[in-house]
């Protein structure tokens, strides 16, 4: 892969910026999202560059998102460096926690509108990234993000965004959904529109030396459930599972050298660029019953969105393996162990020993989860849109029963 990478169709990219460059730029200014075109930068240390990608946007406030960790970590400074040395004014809102709700998103809209930005940097993991989607939808868009649940439901432009993530897991950069979890009632709501997509993306490699070990873990195997995910959706199509295979071939060489060896550039590299690629494919696929799964857990018990998908895909696999044995072959040969005629045990299995490396639970009973609950999980699963992707139909009964095999 070059270290900077475009995606068009000919011409597409060339007639938009000269369209663009047109207009004079101005605080506050809302631009019609060139939905065709993601620019990826790759490299360490090109977090430095977010200043000079801010100006090819022709924009000159940016609303900087990101969460107390990232700040702490120094991220955040560094980022705020390199956007006011390109002579772009930056606002920072750096108090998204994990599992952005609501309230977040209202905050950070109040935060932002005095200072009228002309585009957004998000920079942090999943929760930082979907904060600043969600922001950028109400800042434009008004009302609140039930409105949005859904996908295409903004009226007007959303302002330009950048995505920077400094975990490598989520792939939110690569998506133009945002989960926010509904304050009220902690529904996860997937709200998702062509103009929240990032319209540029630093893959810089180096952010992720600084991840706590436990976020490493949680966001490595939410990365791995994304590949194996999108790789059998019924929404599955031949770039999904182009993004899919690689996403997936990276992840099972590299994660438990990147969780083991922190400072192993190649590690590092290989892991973040499988995270955006799984990202990329669930934008073309979508998810099935491991998230369905998951999501409910999150709400319920607060347990991290990683954790509680790491801890149910191997389940989601064996019962998917009666209908799409036959893909999971192809991950086990990619992965060069034998599927011996149960391709779906096998890739199972991987994962389990893939989550044993990151020393992650492997029980519900071991988070808190006590048996009585399954039944109220299953009702919430059987609602998760991803449900409904799953290669095998699933319903309240087999949610149940994939809960139970968990416990």
């Amino acid at each position: 892969m070059t270290e900077e990478g475009r995606i068009s169709p000919p011409g597409t990219a060339r007639e938009n910026r000269k369209r663009e460059r047109t207009e004079e730029a101005r605080p506050g200014r809302r631009w019609e999202a060139d939905i065709s075109t993601i620019r990826v930068v790759f490299g360490e240390g090109r977090v430095r560059e977010v200043g000079n990608l801010v100006l090819d946007l022709e924009c000159r406030r940016a609303l900087l998102v990101s969460d107390p960790g990232i700040r702490q970590a120094g991220h955040v400074g560094v980022a705020e460096e390199a956007l006011q040395a390109a002579a772009v004014k930056v606002f920072t809102f750096d108090t998204v926690g994990e599992n952005p709700s609501t309230r977040e998103v209202e905050e950070g809209v109040e935060f932002a509108a005095p200072h009228q930005p002309d585009c957004i940097v998000a920079l942090g993991g999943g929760s930082a990234m979907d904060c600043a989607k969600g922001v950028n939808l109400l800042l434009t868009n008004g009302g609140e993000m039930a409105d949005y649940w859904g996908f295409g439901r903004a009226k007007t432009p959303l302002l330009p965004a950048i995505g920077i993530p400094t975990t490598a897991g989520t792939g939110s950069e690569a998506q133009s959904f945002a989960l926010i979890s509904d304050v009220e009632n902690h529904r996860k709501m997937a709200c998702g529109d062509h103009q929240a997509r990032f319209r540029s993306v630093i893959l810089d490699p180096g952010l992720l030396a600084s991840a706590p070990t436990t976020v490493a873990a949680a966001s490595g195997l939410d990365a791995v459930s994304h590949a194996v995910e999108s790789f059998v959706t019924t929404r599955r199509n031949p770039v999904s599972d182009m993004l899919a295979r690689k996403a997936w071939s990276l992840l099972e060489s590299q994660l438990e050298e990147f969780l083991s060896d922190r400072a192993s550039v190649q590690a590092r590299g290989r892991v973040m660029l499988a995270s955006h690629l799984a990202g990329a494919a669930i934008e073309q696929s979508m998810l099935g019953a491991a998230h369905a799964c998951a999501n409910p857990l999150t709400a319920a018990f607060g347990i991290t969105h990683g954790l509680a998908v790491a801890l149910m895909l191997p389940h989601v696999v064996r019962f998917n393996s009666a209908v799409v044995d036959d893909d999971y072959q192809k991950l086990a040969d990619l992965a060069d162990f034998p599927g011996n005629g149960d391709a779906g045990e096998a890739v199972a299995r991987r994962i389990e020993s893939m989550r044993a490396a990151a020393e992650l639970p492997k029980h519900l009973q071991e988070l808190g989860v006590s048996k009585a609950e399954l039944p109220a999980l299953a009702e919430s699963a059987a609602l998760e849109w991803t449900a409904r992707f799953n290669p095998r139909p699933v319903s309240q009964a087999e949610l149940l029963a994939i809960y139970e095999a968990a416990f």
